[in-house]
Parts: C-alpha cells; structure tokens; sequence
C-alpha cells in the first residue's frame, strides 16, 4: 500500500476500503466541504515509477491508435472497484498475464471507482465507498487515488471512466486510458473533458447502438473549447483546452450487438469519412454479449476471426473485457457486506478464464 493510506474498515462496516483525516476536512464528512484535488495530490503523489508506468502507457497506446504498434490494446478488469485488496490482487494477476502476451497484447486495467447508472443503484467507490449511501466522497476520492497509484506502482497501467467531470483532476494523472460511456457520450461537458485529457479517451456508441454520437463526440474532442472548471487549489474559473488527438470508437452493441465484420467495416468507413482514427475497439460485454452476458462467447468468436485469417482485422485495435477474481455477479445490498472479489455490478468473467481467453487472442495474433 501506498505510504499514508488507511484503508481499512470498521468490523461492523461492509467490507471496503475507507480513508479518513483528510486535511482540513472533517472525519467521514459526505457532505460537507469537498478537499481539493492540490492538497489529494500533494498528500498522494505519483512518483518516478508511476509515472513512468503513466507515461509509457499512454505512448504505446497512441502507437497502436495509430497503427505503429502491432498489438492490440486489451482494457480488462472488474465492472466496478468495490474492494481495494481484490483490485490489488487482480492487478497482480494482469502482471503476470502481461508476461505471457507481451509480444501481442498491452493490458491495461480496469479500475472503474464511478459507476453511470440508468436509474438508480450504487454510485462507485468515489462516491459512496463504504457501500452503504452515507456517500463520504472525500474518503472515496482518497482510496481511489491511492489505488489507482498501488497498481501502477506494480507497472500495470490504469483505465477508467470519468463520469463527473469534478473526478478528473483528482486522478487524470494516474490514468493511461479512460472512457466516455455510452450514457455520456452526448454530453457537451464530456465532450470538453475529453478534449483536455492527456490521455488517449475511447468513446463508446450510444446505448441504442448508433455510432453518430460517438463520432461527434471524437470530432468536439479533437478540437479546444474553454469550459468553466475548478482548479487545484478549489478555485472557479475559466480553463482552455487543447483538443485530444488520441480518440477512438468503441463498438459495445445496443439494441443488436455490433461486433460483426459488417458493423466494424461500416463504423470504420464512417470514422475515415470525417477524418478521425479510423481503428476501433470491440466491447465484449454489454450489449454484445446479449441478456445472458456471454462476453466469452464473443471474445472466442473475434479469437477464431483473427485465427481463421479470413477477414481483414486491421480495422480492430483492441478489445474490452469485464474481469474479476471470480466469474458472475453478485446481488447488492446497501449495508450488507459483499465478497471483495465478484462483481457488484455487470457479471464479469473469472479471472482464469480471462488467461486462457486473452493468451488464445495473443496467440491468433502472434
């Protein structure tokens, strides 16, 4: 663990990581004054080989956006972070994995702390980390950074989603690659978030399925825009920012699932139309892998595709993919303890299966 960090829970607490004694902000405190991202920063920063992990990460993944590096970037993970030693050991698991498939695949981590819900449901680790609605935000925003500094620290690059734009600069640093999803990917302020990033930013299709929104959304991106915005040391302001070059699609299915040959030729037809990257990643789960959750089932397909030889996979940069330390899902229940290693969230595939999956897709690569 990183210096500095408690992440321990009381015994009669849901068994996650919790932090308190943040300076100048009440113990615990879910709604009062909200620390900022200068002093998180400064308490938890990133060191040397942070952000080399950081740095060299992002790098590789602008070269295979752009084709000079060969491998496909894997994002791969749990749905959501909901216990701190799990995603730890998870991590240690990519490590290795990382050993295996080197020559064709870079795996980057998942590690969601905001959770997009359509109605309602649990927020994310930032936003309410002890699982249980007493929100405690600043706690949440504490543990997320010093997590997402451990598993760089192990030299597995970072991959989330931003969902309040609020998140970013307390953890932007720390991260390789990051989402926009599909319940934001219409959102203006989304749009000029992204545009800012130093990371690469991959843009889901909208949750019907449609890739316009996704397109208009690289396009704003890829331009600069002034927005209102806090700076570090919790100031109003008005921020410039330079445009994200580093953008691409990302097909996650809809009404129907989008990972056939026609629908990547299509989307990449249409990305090259308006001047953007035209290479794209496949989502195995949501709704490509259809109401049973079969992300398997659609990764083995894109496995034999790339195997067979018999399509031209160019188009494809990399695909995503919903991990734990155990397969499934698991019914929340605020308040009730969760076990640290299932999903709480989407379903997600077990961890041993994930090797063997990823090291077939490595292999058909290689």
């Amino acid at each position: 663990m990183a210096d500095g960090a408690t992440l321990a829970a009381p015994s009669d607490a849901p068994a996650v990581a919790t932090a308190d004694g943040l300076p100048g902000v009440p113990p615990g405190d879910a709604t009062g004054e909200l620390i900022t991202s200068g002093v998180l920063r400064a308490e938890l920063p990133a060191d040397a080989s942070v952000q080399t992990t950081v740095q060299r990460a992002r790098a590789d993944i602008r070269n295979i956006l752009q084709g000079a590096d060969r491998r496909w970037l894997v994002v791969v993970g749990p749905c959501s972070v909901h216990d701190v030693d799990a995603a730890l050991e998870y991590a240690a698991h990519i490590q290795a994995l990382q050993r295996d498939v080197e020559k064709s695949l870079l795996l980057v981590m998942r590690v969601y702390v905001e959770k997009p819900r359509t109605r309602l449901g649990w927020t994310g680790l930032v936003h309410d980390p002890r699982l249980d609605g007493s929100g405690r935000v600043n706690d949440g925003l504490r543990i997320a950074r010093t997590l997402f500094r451990d598993v760089n620290a192990m030299g597995v690059p970072v991959a989330t989603e931003f969902v309040d734009p609020m998140v970013v600069s307390y953890l932007e640093d720390l991260v390789a690659w990051c989402a926009i999803g599909a319940r934001t990917v219409e959102s203006p302020l989304h749009r000029q978030m992204a545009s800012g990033l130093a990371c690469p930013v991959g843009f889901k299709n909208g949750s019907g399925g449609d890739i316009r929104a996704a397109i208009n959304g690289m396009t704003a991106a890829s331009a600069p825009h002034r927005m209102l915005a806090v700076d570090d040391a919790g100031r109003a302001g008005v921020r410039m920012t330079a445009g994200n070059a580093d953008t691409h699609l990302i097909l996650r299915g809809g009404s129907r699932p989008n990972t056939d040959r026609h629908s990547v030729h299509v989307a990449s037809a249409s990305l090259a139309r308006e001047r953007l990257v035209p290479r794209l990643m496949i989502d195995c789960g949501h709704g490509n892998a259809g109401p049973s959750g079969a992300q398997a089932v659609v990764l083995e397909d894109i496995v034999h595709r790339v195997h067979s030889r018999t399509e031209d996979m160019t188009h494809v940069l990399g695909v995503m993919l919903e991990s734990h330390l155990e397969e499934g899902r698991q019914l929340f229940v605020p308040g009730v303890p969760m076990r640290p290693g299932q999903s709480i969230t989407d379903a997600c595939v077990g961890i041993e299966e994930t090797g063997r999956l990823l090291r077939d897709l490595a292999a058909a690569l290689g």
